[in-house]
């Protein structure tokens, strides 16, 4: 595990685009896993400037993001898959069929999920998949004690990351309780891995995911486990780490 302390948030956001660019050059058909919320937002802003200003290309590129809430329509300006269109996808010149994000309206949620997992499957695998991490250490929204072998499936989503995300409603009541996420063995199966976190409420939970015990009660301190995981902090994130 390599981690690296950047001085701000915008310093983090350059160094994460500079990751997923270099990936891009170095395999232009890169099957790349995507995450939403708060910080990967300047990550997505400095990829949409390379790709306007050095010409970054995005053409063959196939995209699978982590989650997506259920019950949600993809033109809700809350769901996952609006929030990928208006901060990258239509930025950049990505094909529409190459982008791929969980089916939050489904009817048979155990067929969408194991289509999306075949879908991955046939991609080759994911080869960087990007993370953020919740303030109860959910990664994707794989809740505490979620079972490690877990793929592709529907999540109760806890009071916690309610609570959490609750600023992006109009009111607590309006957050959906439960999203498709990738499941923790899905994501452990990626050639790499990208954690980002940034910001002071962070600071606590990084520290035991990254150097406590591995137990299902943190789902992302799993990420112990993988040989290939690049972890990018701001300073403030950082801040209860014993060791760098």
């Amino acid at each position: 595990m390599k981690i690296y302390v950047e001085d701000n948030y915008q310093k983090l956001s350059k160094k994460a685009a500079y990751i997923l660019a270099s990936q891009i050059r170095l395999k232009p058909d890169s099957v790349l896993g995507l995450a939403t919320g708060d910080t990967p937002l300047g990550m997505y802003r400095e990829l949409v400037a390379m790709h306007q200003r050095e010409d970054l290309d995005f053409r063959e590129i196939k995209t699978f993001n982590l989650d997506e809430y259920y019950g949600l329509e993809k033109e809700n300006p809350q769901s996952y898959h609006y929030y990928m269109m208006e901060n990258l996808f239509k930025h950049v010149n990505i094909r529409k069929e190459n982008i791929h994000i969980p089916d939050g309206e489904a009817s048979d949620i155990e067929e969408a999920c194991s289509r999306y997992e075949g879908l991955i499957r046939q991609a080759g695998g994911i080869d960087l998949q990007v993370l953020g991490i919740g303030r109860n250490g959910h990664i994707g929204f794989n809740e505490p004690d979620v079972k490690f072998e877990a793929t592709t499936h529907l999540v109760h989503l806890d009071a916690d990351t309610i609570q959490a995300n609750a600023r992006f409603f109009d009111s607590i009541d309006k957050v959906p309780t439960q999203a498709i996420s990738m499941g923790i063995k899905t994501i452990m199966q990626a050639k790499k891995i990208v954690l980002l976190a940034s910001g002071h409420e962070k600071r606590e939970i990084v520290q035991k995911a990254l150097e406590g015990k591995i137990l299902p009660e943190l789902p992302a301190s799993v990420l112990q486990l993988h040989n290939d995981v690049v972890v990018i902090l701001d300073q403030k994130a950082a801040g209860e780490l014993k060791e760098i």
